[in-house]
């Protein structure tokens, strides 16, 4: 797949600094998914049990797609070093060592959350909750991580930046707007937050490095836009699915 490039004005200027690079990067965060309608009426509140369950449930089709994307990217790349790095990011999904409390991975964690507001795991696995456009956009995003080159797939992680903020919203809201839902199944929100902040800091030494001219460095501002656009996509699927 083949992100689309606009016509800039700049391109033949020289690269920006490593530190402007980033800010530009991270100025992005404008257009993450929580500023979406659907995810701010959610963290005030205003989400029916059948809509959390919704989006729980829609979402859990992004968990478990987040290895494979992972394994796709790591299949391309050459250097071990990266590699060593990378494969910390499937571990975290699918679980490592005893798979018990915290090495359960991620996955493990949203089925918990799901079981905590009322889906039971079989349900969950069933995939039979999620929409064909939720499908859609996060086979697409697979299937980007598959075919980029892979410091490409690096630079659309980069939504990861913004993602602690989001965890920390539902921590701190969740529990007073839905006491219903058991705390424990919070945890994976917990979890991501410091595990967010170590993947943020090899994606953006690959990106920064990697993208070394204006007109590349466009072209990362316009995948790490792609992949702001599948996270956008899947709430406005799921705020549709739940009316």
């Amino acid at each position: 797949m083949e992100i689309a490039q606009a016509i800039r004005n700049d391109s033949h200027l020289p690269a920006w600094s490593p530190e402007a690079f980033e800010a530009q990067l991270r100025d992005k965060g404008r257009s993450y998914h929580i500023h979406h309608p659907f995810n701010v009426r959610m963290n005030s509140g205003g989400c029916t049990p059948d809509e959390i369950r919704c989006w729980v449930a829609n979402r859990f089709y992004y968990q478990i797609c987040i290895p494979r994307k992972d394994a796709a990217i790591l299949a391309n790349m050459p250097d071990r070093a990266h590699r060593r790095l990378w494969i910390e990011r499937i571990l975290d999904h699918d679980g490592h060592g005893d798979y018990e409390g915290s090495a359960a991975g991620g996955i493990e964690a949203w089925t918990r959350l799901g079981e905590a507001v009322g889906i039971s795991r079989e349900d969950l696995w069933s995939l039979q909750g999620v929409v064909p456009a939720v499908r859609f956009a996060c086979d697409a995003y697979v299937n980007f991580a598959a075919k980029a080159p892979w410091q490409e797939a690096v630079c659309s992680s980069l939504t990861e930046m913004f993602a602690p903020q989001i965890h920390k919203d539902r921590l701190a809201t969740w529990p007073t707007h839905y006491p219903w839902i058991e705390a424990s199944g919070l945890a994976y929100f917990r979890s991501r937050i410091p595990l967010a902040t170590r993947d943020v800091e090899h994606g953006l030494q690959v990106t920064l490095s990697y993208f070394n001219t204006r007109e590349a460095q466009h072209h990362a501002l316009d995948i790490l836009q792609f992949k702001l656009d599948i996270l956008w996509t899947m709430l406005d699927a799921i705020e549709k699915a739940c009316q």
